[in-house]
């Protein structure tokens, strides 16, 4: 018996295939979309959700510490600009609000000349609800001077020894920026260093085209919702390990204090902006600071028609000629002043006082955006003395190293930029046997188990010295 034929439907073939095309489609450019933001989609779905959890937990976990150094301790910013450089447009206001909600109590401005002047004279200088600024400039081969008279005016053509010693003489203190490039070593009034710093950290995720696609594709992806996460998958060890064996080895010679550098300009970024000609201006959130000078700082303008203009009403609200729409900042200053800070330990919260503890080294680096860091202690003990960071004491039998985190972590001890000994927990304890500079490291366990912890903190170094 024959079977019958079936009659050929073409609607029920046309939709049949539209279907099976629609979603071969679908499922290829999910697949293609998939591929390109593989990474990324990983971290939104599970690493930075890990680590977001990680953080919240370790400050629930931190505890008091009980190891007193004697001295008060103040968390800040240290190399950041404002609307006095040329490439930043934060004003003070804003400044002191990213600050405040950073836990911080100080800032050491490095503004860029002025007209090829460091006018002590120009921008914040003394408290401001509670934070404490410091002037300072960021002047040629990386020298930033802070704690000098308002009256003093530095100039570009000065070179960089005539400037060092001019501000050993005024009693400031001068600090060696950018480290990881060509620097003046020799130059004896030199007062500290930058260990750590972000724009440095950045610059291969800038010039490096792989890796500032993955860096674009990581913002689109996760900065809105997991920016801390989103900035700190930006860090790289190396960078730090490098800038450390540069300060061991001009510690070997001289008393040299390690800070950190937040490097903040708030100027990588997107403004969005209606116009009178009804088009939709994206200007660049720094770079040029005079806010009337539009041509250099703009990035594309488009010519809205009737969807587009209708799309950004309903996002936007009101279109009026000059109104900013929207802004997009990929380093707010809230954001770089959590991300590392420098730890100073004063007798108050005054630039006099804040000086001092640069000059002396009082201080420790902390990347308090992974944990907290507030309270560590580092001091060593013997011969009736107790010393901290940045101090000296004579070798005595007996003479103990100890040293206390609010965390559980990985204690180094750093004997002359060679490692002594490892140890975890919330206290460390070394019984100082030789003469030497000492200093102490504590790193986090990461997410991801690793052989390698998270750095977390870098003390300044005890001296031992030869006993009498």
């Amino acid at each position: 018996m024959d079977t019958p034929k079936r009659r050929f439907r073409p609607i029920r073939f046309f939709f049949r295939w539209s279907f099976r095309l629609t979603l071969a489609s679908f499922l290829l450019g999910f697949g293609v979309f998939c591929g390109f933001f593989a990474i990324q989609i990983y971290h939104h779905f599970w690493m930075f959700p890990q680590e977001a959890a990680l953080w919240t937990q370790r400050e629930a976990e931190r505890t008091p510490v009980s190891l007193k150094t004697g001295w008060n301790e103040y968390r800040g910013v240290m190399h950041s600009h404002s609307e006095l450089s040329h490439d930043s447009e934060v004003s003070i206001p804003e400044i002191t609000a990213a600050l405040k909600t950073a836990k911080c109590q100080f800032i050491c401005m490095s503004d860029h000349y002025v007209d090829g002047k460091a006018d002590y004279s120009l921008g914040k200088k003394g408290v401001e609800d509670g934070i404490l600024f410091v002037r300072g400039y960021e002047m040629n081969d990386g020298l930033m001077p802070w704690g000098l008279p308002d009256d003093t005016v530095l100039t570009k053509e000065m070179s960089s020894a005539e400037v060092a010693r001019k501000v050993r003489e005024l009693g400031g203190v001068t600090s060696v920026s950018h480290a990881e490039a060509w620097r003046p070593w020799d130059i004896p009034e030199l007062d500290a260093m930058e260990i750590y710093n972000i724009h440095t950290d950045m610059l291969d995720e800038v010039f490096e085209k792989h890796s500032r696609d993955e860096v674009v594709k990581e913002m689109l992806m996760n900065m809105y919702a997991y920016g801390d996460q989103t900035l700190r998958s930006m860090f790289d060890e190396w960078v730090l390990m490098m800038l450390k064996q540069k300060w061991d080895q001009q510690s070997l010679h001289r008393k040299i204090t390690a800070i950190a550098a937040n490097d903040i300009h708030q100027n990588v970024g997107l403004v969005g902006r209606y116009t009178e000609k009804d088009t939709l201006l994206l200007l660049d959130t720094g770079h040029t600071n005079p806010k009337k000078d539009l041509d250099k700082k703009k990035v594309a303008e488009f010519k809205l028609n009737f969807a587009t203009r209708a799309l950004l009403k309903m996002c936007f609200g009101p279109l009026e000629p000059g109104r900013q729409l929207f802004r997009i900042d990929a380093d707010p200053y809230q954001r770089s002043s959590r991300f590392v800070n420098t730890h100073l330990l004063a007798k108050e919260l005054t630039e006099p006082a804040i000086i001092d503890a640069i000059r002396q080294g009082r201080a420790f680096v902390a990347f308090n955006m992974i944990g907290d860091a507030s309270g560590f202690a580092c001091v060593a003990e013997g011969g009736g003395k107790q010393v901290t960071m940045g101090e000296s004491i004579a070798l005595t039998p007996g003479l103990k190293l100890r040293a206390e985190a609010p965390l559980y972590c990985r204690f180094t001890l750093v004997r002359n930029g060679e490692t002594v000994t490892t140890q975890e927990g919330k206290n460390f304890e070394y019984e100082v046997k030789e003469p030497g500079k000492y200093r102490v490291e504590a790193a986090l366990k990461p997410v991801v188990p690793m052989p390698m912890w998270d750095s977390w903190i870098i003390a300044n170094p005890i001296e031992v010295t030869s006993a009498p």
